[in-house]
């Protein structure tokens, strides 16, 4: 097996999405299933414009949470794929140059579905623990008959068997098209950033000189920064996380519930800490060999952070400002689309104090991940890497 348990196991990012959505989509789900029994009960109008509310609010938030985070979690088994590869390329070229073929390798990479299953099966018992009280939240004022919380096997089919199913068939026929390059190609070990000897003159580039002759620090930037787009992605989607989530958070407590914020709140968080930590981990694993040889050669730290992790920090806020609008946006379509027909329904606004806070807290948040960071970058060992 080229792929073990345990490399299946490490893809703890995956399952964390993967517990979040099927969290989120089942709780919602399952209450849009057991709130449509209850349809041929109602009888005044009032509740029967709650009641399609609800179903419209179920529907929306299935749709839009458990499409963005699929789409997330898809994009994630692809760099992880594609990671493993590039991380065991002379493993892979040589099981190929002994008559293995792409198929018969890319078979091993369906433990990959593993990271789908633990994280959602989890989500799917967490969602039948907190369904008593989400219930009781959604009809607290006791417009709708009693909803009584049942079990749909579909959904177990659909959130838990079949996106691990999917996910593995998935695995394997993307890196099936990846295994395609040649043999010596694979034998190949070019991931690492070779260094100039010495640190860059200073002073005005020569007249005539070709553009794509930058400075050293000038090229690893742009090098670290499109060689993995896919990183600007997960930075992007963690800043975007946080921004939304915290403070879409605050306005549930009128819109819905304390618990709807708080949930979202946790979610948020969960998400944000688990994607920043792994682009940056894996920016900063990637690059080691990088790192040592510009510390033989005398760049500083400073020079290192810069260029390795500084070049993310724009789209890190480029991803807050995105959240910030996107929150905006569904609560507005909640209120004026979903709730409209809805007494007493609060109007909602921009809530700008709510964002100068966040975006505090993300700032702080964001510069403490990247100062940790900055201090492994200084505790990397030149003699171990040496040794390799």
């Amino acid at each position: 097996m080229v792929v073990g348990i345990k490399d299946g196991a490490k893809l703890i990012g995956i399952s964390i999405i993967a517990c979040c959505a099927v969290l989120v989509c089942t709780m919602f789900l399952n209450f849009y299933f057991d709130v449509l029994l209850i349809e041929n009960k109602i009888s005044s109008e009032p509740a029967m414009l709650f009641y399609q509310a609800q179903v419209s609010t179920a529907k929306v938030v299935c749709l839009v949470s458990g499409g963005c985070l699929l789409m997330t979690s898809v994009v994630m088994l692809f760099f992880y794929c594609k990671h493993y590869i590039d991380t065991h390329k002379k493993e892979l070229g040589i099981l190929k140059a002994l008559g293995y073929s792409n198929l018969k390798i890319a078979k091993g990479f369906r433990i990959f579905g593993i990271s789908v299953l633990i994280g959602a099966l989890p989500g799917f018992c967490g969602a039948f623990l907190l369904m008593p009280l989400f219930y009781e939240l959604q009809n607290k004022d006791k417009i709708l008959p009693e909803i009584v919380i049942q079990f749909h096997p579909t959904i177990l089919l659909y959130f838990v068997v079949l996106p691990t199913i999917g996910f593995a068939v998935l695995a394997v026929a993307y890196a099936f098209f990846q295994l395609k390059a040649p043999v010596l190609l694979l034998l190949k070990d070019g991931q690492q950033l070779r260094v100039k000897a010495g640190k860059p003159k200073t002073g005005k580039a020569k007249t005539g000189k070709a553009k794509t002759d930058l400075p050293f620090l000038t090229d690893l930037r742009k090098h670290t920064l499109w060689e993995k787009k896919i990183l600007l992605f997960f930075i992007t989607f963690a800043s975007f996380c946080f921004s939304s989530m915290t403070q879409m958070s605050a306005g549930m407590k009128e819109l819905a519930s304390v618990m709807m914020g708080i949930m979202m709140l946790i979610i948020g968080m969960i998400l944000a800490c688990t994607t920043l930590f792994l682009a940056i981990a894996t920016v900063i694993k990637g690059n080691t060999k990088t790192i040592a040889m510009m510390r033989v050669f005398g760049y500083s730290r400073k020079e290192c952070t810069g260029a390795l992790l500084g070049v993310y920090r724009p789209m890190a806020y480029v991803g807050f400002a995105l959240g910030t609008g996107y929150q905006y946006g569904l609560l507005r379509l909640m209120v004026d689309v979903v709730f409209r027909d809805i007494e007493g329904m609060p109007v909602y606004e921009f809530d700008f104090p709510m964002m100068l806070l966040s975006l505090v807290l993300f700032t702080i948040f964001y510069e403490t991940v990247m100062y940790c960071f900055s201090d492994k970058i200084r505790k990397i060992s030149v003699k171990e890497i040496m040794l390799e």
